[in-house]
């Protein structure tokens, strides 16, 4: 079971960042008008984008250091796979593409995501599934190694909404509702935070909706931050999710809504897609659809070119399982 939940989690990230790639950026009423309402792919070669691509490099550091990740680490793992890189990042967000030229200026991490223009972005949320997968069941690992990972690129909402992610997926991989998930989404917030005051909201959006579009309009009205000119704003997007976690009750169908509602929806689905998947597995899980992103493409980040993500996630498993018993046998 842990390995289909594993499975799911970055499949789940993969397909909604496939599905939600050509929605990103529309509002919910332009989708409606030219498409309806997206309900699979939308492009025949409907591949995983930045989403996907950060998230292989969050797990390959993770498998590299295990609970011994540190934001140094982290930086260590982006240099080794982006250093040969010097075109291409197709796709890639404001977020990582500043962090990257502050560590080849020779900056290192807090600084790295502390001077950098979008700390706030949900660049780092995106990518931290693979964080959730390997501390199955303990939030709080997950929120720390989070942290690591996302002080490399991002700063303050940056890093509590990676760490709400993170610890949201750590939960479902060993819950049995969504319920625990969505508690341990909020906990992961600090009290006064923007990210947790519009978590919150958005949690009571959804308890009043009378059914799930209802839900997805009313978020779409009362959520994003439309002074803006760009919608990868942390807060926001993570609010998003979780609204739509509990519009949906937890369900795959949080991809779908994820990729309906505009904004930065391929991460919104991605999130989403990440902790649904965690929760039923690879399994619940369209067979073509699972086919169509398990390879990675590599399009903005050429070293994840080919990573399949099967092998990924049981990597992870394993990983987790191998540091657990070797805790506890020194014990």
């Amino acid at each position: 079971m842990t390995l289909d939940r594993a499975r799911g989690s970055l499949l789940g990230l993969a397909i909604g960042d496939a599905m939600g790639a050509p929605t990103e950026g529309m509002t919910l009423p332009a989708i409606r008008e030219r498409w309806g309402r997206v309900t699979g792919f939308l492009e025949e070669d409907a591949a995983g984008t930045d989403d996907t691509e950060y998230a292989v490099l969050c797990a390959r550091g993770v498998l590299a250091a295990g609970s011994a990740l540190t934001s140094q680490s982290v930086a260590a793992t982006w240099t080794d796979a982006l250093q040969h890189q010097s075109g291409g990042f197709h796709g890639a967000g404001f977020s990582e593409m500043i962090a990257i030229a502050n560590l080849r200026a020779g900056l290192q991490p807090p600084q790295s995501g502390q001077r950098n223009a979008e700390m706030w972005s949900d660049g780092a949320a995106m990518r931290v599934a693979p964080i959730g997968i390997y501390a199955a069941g303990d939030p709080d690992l997950a929120r720390r190694l989070a942290a690591a990972d996302a002080e490399v690129s991002h700063s303050r909402d940056g890093v509590f909404c990676a760490q709400s992610v993170a610890a949201g997926v750590a939960v479902a991989m060993t819950a049995d509702s969504v319920d625990p998930v969505i508690d341990a989404m909020v906990d992961a917030l600090p009290t006064d935070s923007w990210s947790a005051r519009l978590v919150r909201r958005a949690l009571q959006i959804a308890e009043d909706a009378p059914d799930l579009l209802a839900a997805e309009e009313a978020l779409f009205d009362q959520i994003p931050l439309r002074h803006y000119i760009w919608a990868d704003v942390a807060p926001e997007a993570v609010a998003l999710c979780v609204g739509l976690l509990r519009a949906t009750n937890g369900g795959l169908d949080v991809i779908e809504s994820g990729v309906n509602i505009g904004r930065d929806s391929d991460t919104i689905a991605a999130m989403g897609g990440a902790v649904a998947g965690a929760l039923h597995g690879m399994s619940a899980l369209s067979a073509a659809q699972v086919e169509q992103v398990r390879s990675v493409a590599g399009r903005c980040i050429a070293a994840t070119r080919g990573t399949d993500l099967i092998d990924l996630a049981d990597a992870l498993v394993q990983r987790s399982i191998t540091d657990r018993t070797g805790q506890e046998a020194a014990r």
